[in-house]
C-alpha cells in the first residue's frame, strides 16, 4: 500500500502541473486587464504611462511563459504570491476562507452520505413498494432542480415566510459568535449542498443492494435463521457500499464547485464566493492559488477513494 500511494504521488505531479498550465493559460486569455480595476481614477487617471508601470510592477508586462515560470518558481517554495488587488498573501486569504467551505461541505457530504444510504437500502429492501416509487421520485425531483432555484425557495419559505431561518449570513449581526447562530446559519446552504450528492447516491445505493440481495451468501445467511437486519447490515452492506465509493470520491470535488453559486447566495465568506470575487476582479494571483488548491483537491479525492476500496473490501490488494 505505501509503495503504491507513493507511485500515486509521483504520477500527480505531472498532472498537476498539466492543469496549472492550462489554468494559467485560461485566465490570462480572459478578457480585461486587472490593472484597469486597481488604477485610482482621481490619482492621474487612466494615462498610458501609469497603465504600464503598473503592469511592470506586478510583472505582468513579461512573456507568458516567463510570468509561469516565476509564479512556479514561487509555489515551490511554498510561496502563492500576493493578491493584485487586496496586496495580502493568497495563502492567507484561502486560509481565512477554507475553514467556512469545509464546514459546509464536509456536513453536507455526512448528510448525504447518511440520508441517501439509509434511502437508498430501505427502497431496494421494499423493491417496488410505495416507499420505492417515493424514493424513485424523490431523486428524480432533486436531480432535476437546480440549485439556486432550490436555494432561493428555502429562503422564501423557510426565512421569510415562516422566518425560522435566517436569510443569509455566516452568524446574526450584533451578536456574539455561538454554536447554535452558527447551525441556523448552516441548514439552508448544507441541504442545498446535500440534495445535489444524496439524489444520485439513492439510486446508487438501491442498485448495488439490489444486487448484492440477489446473491447466494445473503440467501444463505437467510437460511441459518439470522434476522433479516442482520442479514442486511452485516452482510449485504459492506459488499454493497464497494460501488458507492467511488460515486462518494468522485462527488467531493462536486461539492467544493456547488460551493460557488451557493455561497453567494447565502453570503457565506468561504472559498466559493472569494473565488467569485477573484474573477469579477481579474485577480490572476488569487485565482491561481485557488485552482491549485481545487486540483490537489480532486487528485487527492481520487487517491482516497482507491485506499477507501482496500479499506471496504480487504479482497483488493495494491501491490
Amino acid at each position: 500500500m505505501t509503495k503504491y500511494i507513493i507511485r500515486r504521488l509521483i504520477i500527480s505531479i505531472p498532472v498537476l502541473l498539466g492543469i496549472t498550465v492550462i489554468v494559467f493559460l485560461l485566465i490570462h486569455f480572459a478578457p480585461g486587464d486587472p490593472v484597469m480595476g486597481m488604477i485610482d481614477p482621481t490619482q492621474g487617471g487612466f494615462s498610458a504611462e501609469l497603465i504600464e508601470r503598473e503592469r511592470a510592477r506586478l510583472g505582468l508586462d513579461q512573456p507568458l511563459p516567463v510570468q509561469y515560470i516565476l509564479w512556479l518558481g514561487r509555489v515551490l517554495r511554498g510561496d502563492l504570491g500576493y493578491s493584485l488587488i487586496t496586496h495580502k498573501p493568497v495563502a492567507k486569504l484561502i486560509g481565512e476562507r477554507i475553514w467556512p467551505t469545509i464546514q459546509l461541505t464536509m456536513s453536507a457530504l455526512l448528510l448525504s452520505i447518511i440520508v441517501g444510504i439509509t434511502i437508498g437500502i430501505i427502497s431496494a429492501v421494499k423493491q417496488y413498494s410505495w416507499i420505492d416509487y417515493l424514493t424513485t421520485l424523490f431523486s428524480f425531483a432533486a436531480v432535476s432542480v437546480p440549485g439556486f432555484f432550490l436555494a432561493l425557495g428555502l429562503i422564501f419559505i423557510l426565512a421569510l415566510k415562516l422566518q425560522w431561518l435566517p436569510t443569509s449570513g455566516m452568524q446574526t449581526l450584533g451578536q456574539p459568535f455561538s454554536v447554535g447562530d452558527r447551525l441556523k446559519h448552516m441548514i439552508m446552504p448544507v441541504i442545498v449542498l446535500s440534495v445535489s450528492i444524496t439524489a444520485p447516491l439513492v439510486r446508487y445505493a438501491r442498485s448495488s443492494m439490489l444486487d448484492v440481495l440477489r446473491q447466494d451468501y445473503v440467501n444463505a445467511a437467510r437460511a441459518k435463521g439470522l434476522r433479516e437486519w442482520v442479514v442486511i447490515l452485516r452482510h449485504a452492506l459492506p459488499n454493497a457500499l464497494i460501488p458507492l465509493v467511488t460515486v462518494i470520491g468522485l462527488r467531493l470535488p462536486a461539492l467544493f464547485e456547488g460551493s460557488v453559486i451557493v455561497e453567494q447566495i447565502f453570503h457565506w465568506q468561504g472559498m466559493g464566493s472569494l473565488n467569485i470575487w477573484a474573477v469579477l476582479n481579474q485577480d490572476y494571483t488569487t485565482l491561481m492559488g485557488l485552482n491549485m488548491f481545487t486540483a490537489i483537491l480532486v487528485l487527492g479525492a481520487n487517491l482516497l477513494t482507491d485506499i477507501a476500496y482496500a479499506i471496504v473490501d480487504p479482497r483488493i490488494k495494491y501491490e
